[in-house]
């Protein structure tokens, strides 16, 4: 670093004492790197300082250059360049080729270090591109990036396409490859023709021998091709017109005979990606080509051959006939019937529960709910409400006739109803669709209580006895046939319910308490026991509370998480002055500590609660039983975590 370094203080761009900070600076991060495992961080910390300084070097270069007087730079005193001009980038790409080559997995590492040359500009760019190749041919992402920067940096097209033949070669699979491929054909064809319209030397497209700049402008657009004529006139020529066109515009034959190939080419490649299908169209869709057409009609045909069986294939169809349409417009009824008539078709090919769950989110998603103007579905010009209700009922309909229904769809069937305001007719499918094949559907069964008790909150404010004791037979109808975990929200419900009824309320805990007591349910159980030990104790009390919480704890094995909350509820009373509450609160850590002794958190939990609370003596006391009792001390921290 010498020379460099005498550099910068014979042209005046640091100081002695700057420069001696230099070197201590880069001293320290030398040694970083060479220590027997060096960090990625420090590395990556070299490169940070450095970049820093060269862009402070050209800073003061500028100011330096400014100042020079300008009869100097008249007689050829310019600022010359120097060891110090391209020494800082030079140190920056060696500390970043040796962190790639310590790291060479990290794609991230490889990325900054050939975005870095290519911002610089800097002629090392083919090599480490052939560097991360090497490591990773695999990644269709670097593949992708070496064409690019060929194609736009280095402007050299044939070695662009030999890396995306080469990158296809070796992933054949990606789809991102072969877009990305199709696309960087279809820009140097629209290059050329753009050149070619420039020195009029295009026949029989109409430019001006002099070229039209704002024309070139739009068929550039996107960086895409827009070779051909007005589509409509295309289909309107005859055979002959169309054969003198591809005669006389090379342009035309040669994109089309691109697309053609690339699409042969991925589609042998990945029979199986319907994705890549769409990408194609969707590029398709943004070129101009006289036989697009005829290629659009064999993609569709290719489709329909190769996924007529796939469910998002059809769904995919019918969504393009009202994509970019609003349902204002007065052509968009006719859309939506395309549509229809498309997942009409497909329910009849293929009867499954996912294409009726596609088919009625497409209907949900265009009567989409506008609650900011109207408590009504969204109009749509020619179809009314009625209209858009009728739709989406039969779609349920034949669903439920054909055997299609699950649960999530049989939610939806009923939550429509109640959307559009009939209560009793949800009420009636709901208890319908209980029975059956989707009877131990716990959502399916939540849903259908709320409406019972939305449908007595309305002829009644308050349930009298006979709707509490229907309400409650229905709950518990479900409630000992479904495991606790499944019905947790049921649960929840039923205490929520019946929790000022203290005769339903305590059938709601024996019937808990002995299903936990199987022991199958302790730990999804410990959300719904302790709601009823917070219900108690908001009724009864506190001492309610306790001797319920006593219930739960009796049973086999109870959770370490109800342990907790039972622990927290007697924290928080002691917090307010409850002068049992510590005691019950060392009780229960202790119940806790003899079924999970080997808990180190709940350990630390005691005593910090001793330390906060009790006295030194008692949290001390924890703090060896908990060394003594742990089989693995490592990490427990008791005191440093305090």
């Amino acid at each position: 670093m010498a020379d460099e370094l005498d550099d910068l203080e014979k042209r005046g761009l640091f100081t002695r004492t700057e420069i001696a900070e230099i070197v201590k600076r880069r001293r320290d991060f030398e040694y970083r790197l060479k220590r027997p495992s060096p960090l990625k961080q420090d590395y990556l910390l070299y490169v940070d300082y450095e970049k820093q300084l060269d862009s402070l070097r050209n800073l003061r270069k500028k100011k330096i250059i400014g100042e020079m007087n300008r009869e100097e730079t008249k007689k050829g005193k310019k600022w010359k360049k120097s060891i110090s001009d391209h020494a800082g980038v030079n140190r920056i790409l060696d500390v970043y080729n040796m962190a790639v080559m310590r790291y060479k997995g990290d794609l991230k590492l490889w990325f900054q270090y050939l975005e870095f040359c290519r911002v610089r500009k800097h002629g090392r760019m083919k090599k480490v591109l052939a560097q991360a190749l090497k490591y990773h041919p695999k990644v269709p992402g670097l593949w992708i990036y070496a064409a690019a920067w060929e194609f736009d940096q280095n402007l050299n097209v044939a070695s662009a396409r030999n890396l995306m033949w080469s990158g296809l070669r070796t992933c054949p699979d990606s789809e991102d490859l072969w877009i990305e491929y199709l696309r960087m054909e279809l820009t140097y064809l629209n290059k050329l023709k753009a050149r070619k319209i420039e020195l009029g030397e295009v026949p029989g497209t109409g430019e001006q021998e002099n070229g039209d700049a704002g024309q070139g402008k739009e068929e550039n657009k996107d960086g895409f091709l827009s070779i051909n004529v007005d589509k409509d006139d295309a289909k309107q020529s005859n055979l002959k017109e169309h054969a003198l066109e591809k005669e006389n515009n090379p342009f035309s034959q040669q994109g089309y005979e691109i697309l053609d190939t690339i699409y042969h080419g991925a589609v042998n490649a990945l029979p199986s990606s319907l994705n890549l299908r769409k990408r194609f169209l969707e590029v398709l869709d943004t070129v101009d080509l006289a036989q697009s057409d005829d290629l659009r009609k064999e993609v569709m045909e290719d489709f329909k051959k190769a996924f007529s069986h796939d469910e998002l294939y059809w769904d995919w169809i019918a969504r393009i006939h009202v994509t970019n349409t609003r349902k204002t417009d007065d052509g968009f009824l006719p859309k939506l019937n395309e549509a229809v008539q498309v997942y009409e078709e497909a329910v009849n090919i293929l009867p499954s529960t996912k294409m009726f769950s596609l088919y009625v989110k497409f209907w949900l998603d265009i009567v989409a709910l506008d609650r900011e103007a109207s408590n009504s579905l969204v109009s749509i010009n020619g179809f009314d409400d009625s209209k858009l209700t009728s739709s989406i009922l039969k779609v349920f309909e034949k669903a439920e006739s054909s055997g299609c229904l699950t649960e999530n769809l049989a939610c939806q069937y009923i939550s429509f109803y109640l959307e559009i305001g009939k209560i009793e007719e949800a009420r009636v499918l709901a208890k319908k669709l209980c029975v059956g094949k989707l009877a131990e559907g716990a959502n399916l069964w939540f849903l259908r209580v709320s409406i019972e008790l939305k449908w007595c909150a309305s002829k009644s404010s308050i349930m009298n006895k006979d709707e509490m004791n229907s309400i409650f037979k229905l709950l518990m109808d479900v409630l000992t046939r479904l495991s606790v975990s499944e019905a947790e929200d049921l649960w929840i419900m039923a205490i929520k319910v019946f929790s000022n009824d203290k005769v339903h309320f305590e059938k709601l805990v024996k019937n808990l308490t002995a299903a936990l007591g199987r022991g199958v349910d302790g730990d999804s159980g410990c959300s719904i026991s302790f709601s009823i030990v917070n219900r108690v104790f908001q009724r009864d009390g506190i001492q309610h509370a306790r001797e319920m919480y006593k219930r739960f704890l009796a049973l086999p094995h109870p959770s370490l998480a109800f342990f907790r909350k039972c622990i927290e509820l007697e924290s928080n009373l002691a917090v307010v002055g409850e002068r049992d509450a510590i005691g019950n609160a060392r009780k229960l850590y202790e119940s806790a500590l003899y079924i999970y002794g080997q808990n180190k958190d709940l350990w630390k939990e005691y005593y910090i609660m001793e330390m906060k609370v009790g006295t030194s003596e008692t949290a001390n006391a924890v703090y060896w039983r908990a060394r003594k009792n742990l089989k693995d001390t490592s990490g427990l921290s008791v005191t440093s975590d305090v």
